[in-house]
């Protein structure tokens, strides 16, 4: 009967539901409660959904922090789970640079020129404490940071950090694109 008031409710007025004693046929049966069978959803959470299944990778790998980002598309890691297996050499093919190793300053110019290159919505993963903050080169011939020319998302730490926490880099960078989280450049700026 509770299915008879639902449907009743929606405004069917058919012989079926009216009728009373008469139970709710084999499809009123298998539809069961409505909402829970329709998936509803807005555009911008399936545009969301849809920008971070399929983040392509562009490789900026400078040290040895480039060995192991390398070694995440390998059978053992499979980034082709996450959707980011295309490593793409074009930045205009690209929506994901991943900074790995040490930045000296002749290559921020370059570095900079890739990143304005690449369309949006573009992300970043500094990729080791090198990336992250220069390491352990405190001189003045390694830029200590790449957010210091480009807007960094996520901060992979380690000394080369273990292909392990790329991964969950990636996954917590596409837990941000599905959850609405707008890319840094917007939060913070892109440096100058």
């Amino acid at each position: 009967m509770a299915v008879k008031k639902r449907l009743a409710q929606y405004g069917l007025h058919s012989e079926r539901v009216m009728w009373q004693g008469k139970g709710p046929s084999v499809f009123e049966q298998e539809l069961g409660d409505l909402e829970q069978q329709l998936g509803l959803t807005t555009v911008e959470k399936a545009v969301a959904w849809a920008q971070g299944s399929s983040i392509w990778p562009d490789t900026f790998g400078l040290a040895c922090c480039a060995i192991e980002m390398m070694s995440i598309v390998s059978a053992r890691y499979d980034v082709a789970r996450f959707g980011a297996e295309v490593f793409r050499s074009s930045p205009r093919q690209a929506d994901l640079l991943i900074v790995s190793g040490r930045v000296a300053h002749k290559m921020a110019a370059p570095l900079r020129q890739i990143y304005d290159q690449m369309l949006e919505p573009k992300w970043v993963i500094a990729m080791g404490a090198c990336a992250s903050s220069g390491g352990m080169f405190n001189n003045y011939a390694v830029l200590q940071g790449v957010d210091k020319i480009v807007a960094v998302d996520i901060h992979v730490p380690g000394c080369p950090p273990r292909p392990e926490a790329l991964v969950e880099g990636i996954v917590r960078l596409q837990e941000k694109i599905k959850a609405g989280v707008p890319p840094a450049y917007e939060i913070r700026g892109v440096a100058s």
